[in-house]
């Protein structure tokens, strides 16, 4: 097949884009097509930061942290310039959360650090902390101190007894 054929094979949305239209399991792993997979969440939906934090908090509390990550990419990428760092360390996080119960330690335990390093470089810039009611340092310290234990051994881990708490005071 030339490179051509390659593309055209590729499963594409209403305007061209590139899409996998394969269903997913709860972790987002591509499952076959005709097979019953969980809802996919929509790409591009414009939300507020606050509707962000809360869709992301249920389907983090839901077990489905690939989804959340979504949620946050969508912020990434619609959200203001100065707001980017944040959205995507988050992203990060919610998707480093989703290697560590695939259990991909090398991935995971990178991905936490760099949405941990990530929302702490946002922190630093903005000087606040607590932005849209989520605790970024808190945030910070689960995600370094799961990376820890996902590289000692931990095993795939439980994401819906693993989920952070986006807000403050919240427990875990």
């Amino acid at each position: 097949m030339t490179n051509a054929g390659a593309s055209e094979a590729r499963d594409r949305d209403a305007d061209g884009r590139a899409r996998n239209a394969r269903p997913r399991d709860g972790l987002g792993r591509p499952l076959p097509y005709g097979a019953q997979g969980e809802p996919r969440q929509p790409e591009g939906v414009l939300r507020t930061p606050d509707e962000t934090v809360t869709e992301a908090q249920d389907l983090l509390d839901a077990g489905r942290p690939f989804h959340a990550h979504e949620v946050f990419e969508d912020a990434w990428k619609s959200g203001p310039e100065d707001e980017r760092t944040l959205w995507r360390g988050l992203a990060q996080l919610a998707v480093g959360l989703t290697h560590a119960a695939r259990g991909n330690a090398v991935g995971g335990a990178r991905l936490l650090r760099r949405g941990a390093g990530a929302v702490e470089v946002f922190e630093q810039e903005r000087g606040e902390d607590r932005p849209y009611g989520m605790d970024l340092a808190g945030l910070a310290r689960w995600a370094r101190e799961l990376a820890q234990r996902v590289e000692q051994g931990a095993g795939p881990v439980d994401p819906v007894a693993e989920a952070p708490r986006l807000g403050c005071g919240e427990p875990h």
